[in-house]
């Protein structure tokens, strides 16, 4: 009798430590939830002051007009070499990589850098709204590049997509042909304007084979080390391309000075923000929010360069906008849909 009563009492005792232990779980998860909570939108918050760091950078690459747009890339090189490295060795991820993953981030890094130049060049020889806006294209280019080598499906509606950035292109780049040869809302000539739009869709579509790569290299590689090749061979390429155009010059004003760490230091910040949005946002509503850079590129325009945009702009920006923020709407409600499904597969 005695031993059963013991063993009733132990397995009161379980019972009321389980009960405990469920309550304190239950408490814990509850509080670890509020604590999730605790700042909604935050993520949006920080793509949007991305967005603004990123849209300040090139407003000060338009203010310098003395140097070459590969100049002022290797500075911003430098200067983000200076942060990542001393990451990198407290890290321990080491400099080169998994091996089979060494050609797809050297190719990381060729694609990012000529972004980097190509951008910043068009930023030189065009109003900074107007380059802005044909930079969104990158994702219509991204989702065809990733159907053609990742074979991903690219839809009607992607076509669609496409169809709405080439129109917001051409409205922007304003062909003589189809617009006659009038240059307003242009820097100079329309062949200065014509070389402008030219840098940025190249570089809109460096940007999209670079997000391509970086989908197939996954989360298999730190991001330091992304960022390590894309700052190492965008310092090599900007040194070749300005020893072959003979382009390399120091400063020679304070003021040019000051832009060039600014440059680097907001170029900085608008990826620290960028990566700490998409670690705590999803995906889509980041993506979404970044189209505010077309607004503070207007608003920067505006404001710091008294330079008006034309109704072609806003036409084109509308129509880029729309484009891209279709494209991700669009593979956003997709990625949703598929988890879904491989949720009730799961539960079943």
């Amino acid at each position: 009798m005695t031993k059963v009563l013991e063993i009733d009492r132990e397995h009161n005792w379980h019972w009321h430590n389980r009960s405990l232990n469920a309550k304190f779980l239950t408490h814990g998860s509850v509080c670890e939830a509020k604590k999730k909570a605790s700042c909604p939108g935050l993520g949006l918050f920080y793509t949007l002051l991305s967005a603004f760091l990123f849209s300040v950078a090139s407003l000060l690459v338009k203010k310098i007009q003395d140097m070459h747009s590969a100049e002022i890339s290797a500075f911003r090189c430098i200067f983000q070499m200076l942060f990542v490295l001393p990451c990198l060795i407290h890290q321990k991820t080491g400099f080169l990589g998994p091996k089979g993953k060494r050609i797809f981030l050297f190719l990381r890094g060729v694609f990012g850098a000529t972004a980097m130049i190509l951008l910043y060049y068009a930023f030189q020889l065009m109003p900074i709204a107007d380059a802005t806006v044909i930079t969104f294209t990158s994702p219509v280019f991204t989702s065809l590049f990733a159907w053609i080598y990742l074979k991903e499906k690219y839809s009607l509606w992607d076509v669609v997509f496409t169809l709405f950035a080439i129109a917001g292109v051409v409205l922007i780049a304003r062909p003589t042909f189809l617009f006659g040869s009038s240059t307003e809302g242009m820097e100079e000539s329309h062949s200065y304007h014509y070389r402008g739009v030219l840098a940025a869709l190249a570089g809109a579509m460096c940007v999209a084979l670079t997000l391509v790569i970086l989908r197939k290299v996954g989360k298999s590689v730190h991001y330091l080390l992304n960022i390590w090749y894309y700052v190492v061979i965008g310092l090599l390429e900007s040194i070749v391309i300005l020893c072959v155009l003979n382009e390399w010059r120091l400063p020679h004003c304070g003021l040019d000075r000051l832009f060039l760490i600014l440059i680097g230091l907001f170029g900085l910040g608008g990826q620290i923000f960028l990566t700490k949005a998409v670690q705590i946002e999803k995906a889509g509503p980041v993506a979404l929010m970044k189209t505010m850079d077309v607004v503070f590129a207007f608003i920067l325009q505006i404001i710091f360069l008294n330079k008006i945009p034309t109704w072609w702009t806003v036409g084109g920006a509308l129509c880029v906008v729309a484009s891209s923020a279709g494209a991700v709407i669009r593979k956003w409600c997709h990625s949703l849909q598929t988890g879904h499904h491989s949720k009730n597969r799961f539960t079943r």
